[in-house]
């Protein structure tokens, strides 16, 4: 079956671009070719810094034949509906057409067939506007008319489009078409410098090694492994191994066609500077990869990737490489020599001219409440709550330092080096840069108590504030990070196992957040009063009483507002809760029907009750209990559909108890829920599962042998009531109505 080839050849692509633009084109050219009934038996999307490249293999060679059959306007119709009829059908006269007969009449029917258009035509027809059309993050107009809101947009000049059509076995045809005033062809061009003349191409098999022999590896992933691998050789060969970076190597395999790796070096005299510092400058700047020695300190040479081979070997390029290297890292060495003249304590000032967001105040402020709650979090996690303040307080201050200017990456790591410069204590320096994890699922969480409380600050501030107006996330936009925030929280209090009741967190911090930035309209609004020369003593009085009353009111809607918004935030950290559970096994139904309990503030006994739960659902005692429980609401909800939503939540009458099988339920029920609530409070989830596991016989008795419904209406009450005492025994440890199955 034939294949298609297209090429679009342009300047440079930018390489963060490359990736997701032949996806879009290999999507984008699929998609329209089956909405034509074109089926593919295969797609390759390829992309180098001057072309993209899709090669869709076993196209039919022409659409298949189509036949549809229409339904018109009803036999006597008025001669405009038969009209228009004919027009849309394609139809010169009404006798084309066929009548057919329904349940409501006799109608016209049109038979329209239409023959399959040649796959080649397709493509000419479709190709041009989904090249104009492309989704470019950004795009620009170039060359004449270039003003013209019709003008061709490309992310960069596009120079050409190669695109043929055919059989294995014939000589392909070209797709002709045009975009703008690039006319589609069967040629192509190779490496910029090492081979820049143009060549035909006949179909992908000879086009991929064409290029290959024109020094241009088309496979973006083929080029990343060549780097990869010569970059491996190149440092082992001198006893050294290259520092990972998946995300740089990713980036550089989208600069170059033809890669090339070589070594270079700088003055040792700069590895006094922090080796992250060395990293992160000739990674921003050159896009080069640093190497350590198998001590694991970093040596002082680096890696960069070239885009061609030269006649001397590479050696200018390594040159040139060299001195803008050694240029940065001068000032690097500058900055942090400076930086360290300087106490993170005397910079604090300057977070004052720093605004964290416009409607949550300075850096400085931030500080001050991350230091509050990192105190009150301290002994929760066994901190010490003058180092933890301590750290709390100096987390922020590399925000203002020349390194982080410079780099904003480096934030936090910046702050513990100048912490250990000051003698600060080794936990102090710790948290300051390990107070910003975890930062995605696969970081580490801070393990130092610490750490841990300024962590655990920062987080919950930066939640409880964006809650408080009303930044939430929504659908798949979360601009300020919140999910990961306080999945950081999760995870934090999971790993390091802290009993943490966020309520009484969240109060003191969204209450110090209010008073932060809410200014008292009371007391303003008084002393305006005060000194108005407009109103007497007594208007003055009045006034002010007025003044009194209607604070009172909006302290009361604030009261009621932050209830709400608290509440809100819980239930975001429950969907988190569930998200991170059941990423590690745990049914969701599970969470719910903890959660569905009033108080469950505290994430740690949340997922051990969810477990104990889980374990207890599993057994054999736990199944049937769970399917006793279920009995028993659903003839609760319809017997309370008669006398009113908790009718039989009073206690039941142990006197009216006639069967022996009731009265071991009541008796059954008064043990084990004291014993599950005793379990509970000493949070042995085990022990109150086991206890609510005593349930089953009695449970399977009653309904065996008592009829619930009894002709005696005192009767049936008090046994609706016992199953009352059924459904709140089991509320003890979890809502049962919430699992699922």
């Amino acid at each position: 079956m034939p294949d298609l080839l297209l090429e679009l050849f342009s300047e440079e692509i930018p390489a963060r671009m490359q990736r997701q633009a032949a996806a879009d084109l290999k999507k984008l050219v699929t998609d329209a070719l089956v909405e034509r009934g074109l089926v593919y038996e295969g797609a390759q999307a390829f992309a180098t810094p001057r072309r993209l490249a899709l090669h869709i293999a076993g196209l039919p060679a022409k659409q298949p034949d189509s036949r549809e059959e229409r339904k018109g306007p009803r036999v006597g119709a008025p001669e405009g509906a038969i009209q228009g009829f004919l027009k849309a059908a394609g139809l010169s006269h009404i006798g084309e057409a066929t009548v057919t007969q329904d349940k409501k009449g006799s109608f016209y029917t049109a038979v329209i067939a239409r023959a399959g258009q040649d796959t080649i035509a397709v493509l000419a027809e479709l190709l041009p506007t989904l090249i104009k059309a492309f989704p470019w993050p950004k795009s620009m107009r170039w060359g004449r008319g270039s003003s013209s809101p019709e003008a061709l947009r490309w992310v960069r000049p596009l120079q050409s489009i190669l695109c043929t059509f055919g059989a294995e076995t014939e000589d392909p045809e070209i797709v002709r078409f045009s975009v703008g005033a690039i006319e589609s062809g069967n040629v192509t061009r190779g490496h910029r410098f090492l081979a820049p003349q143009p060549f035909t191409v006949r179909r992908f098999d000879d086009y991929a090694p064409a290029l290959f022999a024109h020094k241009v590896e088309l496979d973006g992933d083929r080029r990343a492994e060549i780097i990869r691998q010569d970059a491996r050789n190149l440092a082992g060969a001198q006893l050294l191994e290259v520092v990972e970076d998946e995300a740089l190597l990713a980036e550089v395999s989208g600069l170059v066609e033809w890669p090339v790796v070589l070594m270079g070096s700088f003055d040792a005299a700069f590895l006094t500077i922090p080796a992250e510092v060395i990293r992160a400058t000739i990674r921003a700047n050159q896009k080069c990869f640093v190497v350590r020695g198998l001590d694991g300190a970093l040596a002082n040479k680096f890696l960069l990737t070239s885009n061609l081979v030269a006649p001397d070997g590479g050696a200018a390029i390594v040159a040139g490489n060299e001195r803008v290297v050694r240029a940065r890292l001068s000032d690097a060495k500058f900055f942090w020599e400076s930086d360290l003249k300087v106490r993170l304590e005397d910079r604090l000032p300057k977070l004052k001219n720093i605004v964290f967001h416009e409607k949550l105040g300075t850096q400085d402020e931030r500080v001050e409440r991350i230091v509050a709650l990192a105190r009150e979090l301290a002994p929760h996690v066994g901190a010490v709550q003058a180092k933890a303040e301590r750290a709390a307080t100096l987390a922020k201050a590399d925000l203002v330092s020349e390194m982080v200017g410079e780099f904003p990456e480096l934030q936090g790591l910046m702050g513990r080096y100048y912490a250990a410069a000051q003698n600060e204590d080794a936990s102090v320096a710790a948290a300051v840069e390990d107070h910003y994890k975890p930062q995605g699922p696969g970081d580490r969480v801070p393990s130092d108590p610490v750490s841990i409380a300024v962590a655990l600050a920062d987080k919950l501030d930066t939640l409880v504030g964006f809650w408080a107006i009303d930044e939430k996330p929504t659908g798949s936009k979360d601009p300020y990070a919140l999910r990961r925030a306080a999945l950081g929280v999760i995870r934090i209090v999971l790993e390091c196992e802290l009993q943490l009741l966020l309520n009484s967190v969240l109060y003191p911090a969204q209450a110090r957040l209010a008073g932060q930035l809410a200014r008292n309209p009371f007391i303003d609004k008084a002393a305006a009063l005060k000194q108005s020369p407009l109103l007497t003593g007594d208007e003055k009085a009045a006034a002010i009483g007025r003044s009194i009353d209607e604070e009172l009111s909006t302290s009361s809607i604030a009261r009621r507002r932050a209830e709400t918004t608290r509440t809100d935030l819980l239930a975001f950290f429950a969907d988190r809760l569930k998200i991170y559970l059941r990423d590690k096994g745990a049914r969701h139904d599970l969470i719910d029907a903890v959660f569905a309990l009033p108080g469950q503030d505290d994430l740690l006994m949340v997922v051990r009750r969810v477990e104990a739960l889980g374990r207890f659902l599993e057994t054999e005692d736990g199944r049937s209990l769970l399917a006793g429980y279920r009995r028993a609401a659903n003839i609760l909800k319809a017997e309370e559909k008669k006398d009113g939503v908790g009718a039989f939540e009073a206690p039941h009458d142990a006197a009216r108890l006639e069967l022996a099988e009731e009265r071991a339920l009541a008796e059954a029920l008064n043990t084990v829920e004291a014993e599950a609530a005793t379990a509970v409070a000493g949070e042995d989830f085990e022990a109150a599962m086991r206890a609510l596991a005593r349930l089953r016989p009695p449970v399977d008795a009653f309904f065996d042998k008592v009829t619930v419904n009894a002709e005696d209406p005192a009767l049936r009450a008090n046994r609706l009531r016992l199953l009352g005492a059924l459904r709140r025994a089991t509320l003890t440890v979890a809502d049962f109505g919430k699992v699922a199955g």
